[in-house]
């Protein structure tokens, strides 16, 4: 599971502050802008996310982290590798609205034996900045609005954690390297091989 995740905007983070300038400048003066999160992700939040481009190439949008429950409670944030081609609610989203959810990484609370409390863990990419997720989005309209108005949501998808991440949790996102982006976004053969193989990105982890 991936509960909470990070978008730091430090100086020397030249991808995400690329990330954010272009958004910026695209979602000038419309008022989504004003909800968009840095820092400490939680579910709900409004947050950067790269989608396919009409000519080609990744293009920096703003989703809602989370797929409204069909009963109208809460919402699901994450979708399982092993099983996002058969689930209703997922099945479409993985075939046409692929997503990449840019991270600068992603926390699990670690437990130790012999201690009530666990341990807040930060998990990244050993000296590399940025993380990326794969994820699916789809549009969510608001019943409420009579001019059908609503957003845009997205989920991570999870994977079983490899030998870097499973001392602290059995689950982790689907981790994308740079060079995996595209093909993840446009090609539906990568990224049914991408979602059926265990994924190979070793993380660190440091206290959060």
């Amino acid at each position: 599971m991936c509960g909470r995740y990070s978008v730091m905007t430090e100086e020397d983070i030249l991808e995400m502050r690329e990330i954010l300038e272009e958004i910026n400048r695209r979602y000038a003066g419309d008022p989504r802008l004003a909800e968009l999160r840095t820092g400490e992700i939680f579910p709900t939040h409004t947050v950067p996310v790269l989608a396919t481009a009409r000519d080609g190439g990744t293009q920096p949008g703003i989703m809602r982290w989370g797929f409204p429950r069909p009963q109208g409670s809460g919402v699901v944030i994450n979708a399982r590798s092993e099983t996002v081609m058969e689930k209703r609610m997922f099945r479409s989203a993985f075939f046409t609205r692929r997503c990449v959810i840019p991270s600068t990484g992603f926390y699990e609370w670690k437990h130790e034996p012999g201690r009530k409390q666990k341990d807040k863990m930060l998990l990244r990419l050993p000296e590399q900045p940025m993380l990326y997720m794969a994820g699916l989005y789809g549009f969510f309209p608001d019943a409420r609005d009579p001019d059908g108005g609503g957003h845009t949501g997205f989920v991570i998808l999870t994977t079983q954690a490899n030998e870097s991440v499973a001392p602290i949790h059995d689950r982790m996102p689907l981790v994308l390297s740079a060079d995996e982006l595209e093909p993840w976004l446009y090609t539906r053969s990568a990224a049914e091989a991408l979602v059926s193989s265990p994924c190979g990105h070793l993380l660190s982890a440091v206290p959060a």
